[in-house]
């Protein structure tokens, strides 16, 4: 359970797309008065050197956050244009050293009255947060805790506060990890049926990545919540005759939100299509955007 570092994967397209979306749900929450708390399930190490052995191993950043600074002249999409704000933030130049996580990241957009509680159970990415968190200097206002996070933020279900937003992202490569992000969506709605909540998944060839957003679409549903679901795919993910990827790696990636900012399906619409624009690998790029409720 403890195989999955992200530092391998760190600015790839899915950490674009994942965190493109994290930000314009973060700018619509914050920018209401009333305190907001923010869950971090699956933290990570929450600043990856994109220069560094792990990334350069895999070179999946050049595929992906590398493009956008490199795309010339390019007239983004506001929601597209933010996430290039908050990257470029972290790093001096034109040079790209420095990819911030969702921890990084949503501690830069929130306020002195909000909370970030961060949950990582990998005993390296642990010390690696910790560190990083501490450079931030944010006191009180962010807490990390070495706990499995599909347990450990029910305890902060409902907040004080009565606004939360929920990050999940998972490595799922445990088959359990998508019973266990459908259980975590049913329990949360439970204990606060008002949060904002938001679920990555990868798309690739097991039943449960295909069978996870159609079930999560049913339980909102049935709880009478609204809903967002958001698809982008770089290249196939097809397999040849032996069995092997025809393209190696991750070719495709969902978000789906439960009680979504109603401003977020117009962000996305003019977004998605810039990044299958920008980050296309093949001819098979698309992306998809539904949304009730």
């Amino acid at each position: 359970m403890f195989s999955y570092r992200h530092a391998f994967h760190a600015g790839n397209h899915a950490d674009v797309f994942k965190h493109t979306v994290l930000i314009a749900t973060l700018q619509y929450l914050t920018d209401k008065d009333a305190a907001l708390t923010v869950l971090d399930s699956h933290a990570g190490a929450g600043l990856y050197r994109l220069d560094g052995d792990y990334a350069r191993t895999s070179g999946e950043a050049a595929d992906g956050v590398v493009r956008l600074f490199a795309a010339p002249g390019s007239a983004l999409a506001p929601a597209l244009q933010a996430y290039v704000d908050m990257v470029g933030a972290f790093n001096q130049g034109h040079r790209l050293r420095v990819y911030p996580g969702s921890p990084c990241i949503t501690q830069r957009l929130l306020r002195e009255s909000d909370k970030l509680k961060l949950f990582e159970w990998h005993p390296t990415d642990l010390r690696a947060l910790a560190g990083h968190v501490a450079q931030l200097q944010a006191g009180r206002q962010v807490a990390v805790f070495h706990e499995d996070g599909f347990q450990g933020i029910r305890k902060f279900l409902p907040p004080p506060q009565r606004r939360a937003l929920l990050l999940c992202d998972p490595s799922y490569e445990i088959k359990s990890d998508y019973g266990k992000v459908l259980d975590l969506a049913t329990d949360s709605l439970k204990r606060f049926a008002t949060g904002c909540y938001m679920f990555w998944y990868p798309i690739i060839g097991r039943p449960e990545a295909h069978e996870l957003p159609r079930r999560l679409k049913t339980l909102a549903s049935k709880a009478g919540k609204s809903w967002l679901h958001a698809t982008l795919t770089v290249k196939s993910g097809q397999r040849t005759a032996a069995g092997s990827l025809k393209r190696p790696g991750l070719p495709a990636s969902g978000m789906f939100l439960i009680n979504p900012p109603f401003t977020l399906k117009a962000a996305l619409t003019p977004a998605l299509p810039q990044m299958v624009q920008l980050l296309a690998q093949d001819r098979h790029a698309t992306h998809t955007l539904e949304s009730a409720g």
